[in-house]
């Protein structure tokens, strides 16, 4: 439904905006794992576009939000966290 009535998107985790860009962008190329992660949990109604391959599903618990992880709240979870993510917050 956001894809349709929306021009530009943000996405938040832990109340922060990680990703913010136009719908269309977004939805074709992601950039934020978490953004990645929420669009391949969309459910595709026709069974003749379903993907064979397996969707990702997140690893890990989400943390508190009152005491969220240093650099990029998402990176405990995140299949592409490098040591950076976890000092710095880029977003």
């Amino acid at each position: 439904m956001v894809e349709h009535i929306s021009d530009r998107i943000a996405v938040m985790y832990l109340g922060q905006i990680v990703e913010l860009g136009e719908t269309d962008r977004l939805f074709s190329r992601p950039r934020h794992p978490y953004t990645e992660a929420l669009l391949g949990a969309v459910p595709q109604p026709d069974p003749r576009k379903r993907s064979s391959e397996k969707r990702g599903v997140l690893k890990g618990e989400v943390p508190d939000a009152s005491d969220p992880p240093s650099g990029c709240a998402f990176h405990p979870r995140c299949a592409y966290a490098t040591e950076r993510c976890a000092s710095e917050n880029r977003h």
